[in-house]
């Protein structure tokens, strides 16, 4: 077998013949007028033109002296070209210099071979870029997974299935505009670079601004932004963009993500949860086509009411604990080790709970409501009436995947600002994931913030479950990679 760099020197040499024959192998235009989808849906009609002329990637090559029959790809469909030495122009030069992966334009006339394949009987040519390294194996495609996700183009090129997952994605993404528009909610956009990274319980990346000497921190979540567009008058606001946390990389996590928050005013957790019910449902049947997934091969339906348990109930049922919240920390570290959960020394109450209860969360599959939090989970979420040690919180579970977590916001400045207290202290018994004080965040409290509803959504979750993949690197286009060496 050839090595990449010998059969890189076959093109290069094919280059060069194009070269001395005065070809442009790289031209402007590709003088293309119609694509591959619209030749094969509309072929009918467009058999009466005397040219069309298709422009795409060779995918396939086959035959050899005076007839070569070809397939190209224009990221619309794949058409057949047939190439004929007495009626193609310049016939010996394709012949001579043409490769799998080569983009070409063919003007010809449309016809139907005797196979009833609808073809192109090429009559001129034109080279539009020569690929100088070869595609996958037509067969096998990318095998190495790491090769798949640094190459990302070969993986979408090789497999419609992969390029599927990412028209899937879109369509998610389209669907989420689509129906937060429809509720009157606004789009805007907040600062990705923040001096102070708040929002949640994660650890940021740090950066530095040269101008103004300040360290400053990439988002790791645009919630107090958000909420500041509360105070200031817009009543039900979302932002759809990248998230940065500085944290581990595995088959669900990479540093770099895509949130969707949203936000209403005068709502609270109970109302937003019946309208994220909705979306999600909505969200999956314009990605999918019907309000269904598949978990594992597991058909999972999105069609009746979601089910809702609290976060006491999950202990009980997945984990085998009961009372949970009335354990001090040393029997909660007992039983973590009894489930093979690591915990930190730096770790409170809250933290271990949480780690236990993400080891068993893969058990939830069909769509649950887990509500009813200790205080201690967030920093920014208001009490549950009636009660002074859980809070007006929902997380949704789908598919095993925490799909969504939302609360009531707190709007107490003084709350807040004890809230912020016991984070700092958190930090300074070791925790890194801490909400930072936020002084600009309270001052914008102070001036009023109206009681309301917010709702954080991961959309990569989304199409992880949309396309049955546990491997968030299936997700997204460009993951996270350490640099080869």
């Amino acid at each position: 077998m050839s090595s990449l760099e010998e059969l890189r020197a076959e093109r290069v040499k094919k280059l060069n013949i194009l070269k001395e024959k005065g070809v442009n192998a790289y031209p402007v235009s590709s003088g293309r007028n119609t694509t591959c989808a619209q030749a094969r849906d509309d072929f009918d009609a467009l058999s009466d033109e005397r040219v069309v002329t298709l422009a795409g990637r060779v995918m396939a090559l086959r035959g050899q002296g005076k007839l070569l029959f070809l397939d190209i790809f224009d990221g619309t469909a794949n058409f057949q070209i047939v190439c004929k030495s007495d009626t193609l122009e310049d016939f010996d030069t394709l012949a001579e210099t043409l490769d799998r992966g080569d983009i070409c334009a063919f003007s010809g006339t449309l016809f139907e071979t005797q196979r009833g394949e609808k073809s192109v009987e090429a009559k001129s040519w034109r080279m539009l870029a020569k690929a100088l390294l070869p595609l996958p194996d037509k067969w096998h495609g990318l095998k190495d997974t790491e090769e798949r996700f640094r190459k990302r183009y070969l993986d979408t090129l090789s497999s419609e299935e992969v390029r599927e997952r990412f028209f899937v994605r879109a369509k998610i993404i389209t669907a989420l505009r689509n129906i937060l528009n429809k509720a009157e909610y606004m789009e805007v956009e907040t600062p990705v670079l923040q001096a102070v990274a708040g929002g949640a319980l994660a650890e940021p990346f740090v950066t530095h601004h040269n101008a103004l000497d300040i360290d400053m921190y990439l988002r790791i979540a645009p919630e107090l932004y958000l909420k500041q567009l509360l105070v200031g008058g817009f009543p039900k606001v979302y932002e759809l963009g990248r998230i940065f946390r500085n944290e581990g990389i595995d088959v669900t996590h990479n540093p770099e993500f895509t949130m969707l928050e949203y936000y209403e005013a005068f709502a609270d957790a109970t109302s937003q949860r019946a309208f994220t019910e909705l979306l999600v449902r909505e969200v999956f049947t314009a990605a999918l086509g019907e309000p269904k997934i598949m978990v594992d091969e597991q058909e999972v339906s999105l069609a009746e009411s979601f089910a809702v348990m609290t976060f006491e109930e999950v202990f009980e049922k997945y984990v085998g604990i009961e009372k949970p919240f009335d354990m001090d920390r040393d029997a909660l570290v007992e039983e973590a080790k009894k489930h093979g959960v690591e915990v930190k020394a730096s770790d409170a109450p809250d933290k271990i709970l949480d780690t236990v209860y993400k080891k068993y969360r893969s058990n939830i599959v069909v769509p649950t409501f887990i509500i009813d939090y200790p205080k201690a989970f967030s920093p920014f979420a208001k009490e549950k009436e009636g009660s002074d040690t859980l809070i007006d919180r929902f997380q949704l579970v789908i598919g095993g995947f925490e799909v969504a977590n939302a609360f009531s916001e707190l709007n107490d400045p003084e709350e807040q600002h004890t809230r912020f207290a016991e984070q700092e202290k958190k930090r300074e018994g070791g925790e890194r994931e801490i909400s930072p004080n936020d002084e600009a965040y309270i001052e914008a409290m102070e001036y009023g913030m109206p009681p309301a509803g917010g709702v954080g959504i991961g959309v990569d979750r989304l199409v992880m479950l949309a396309n049955d993949t546990r491997n968030i690197r299936e997700a997204i286009l460009f993951p996270t990679l350490r640099p080869r060496e």
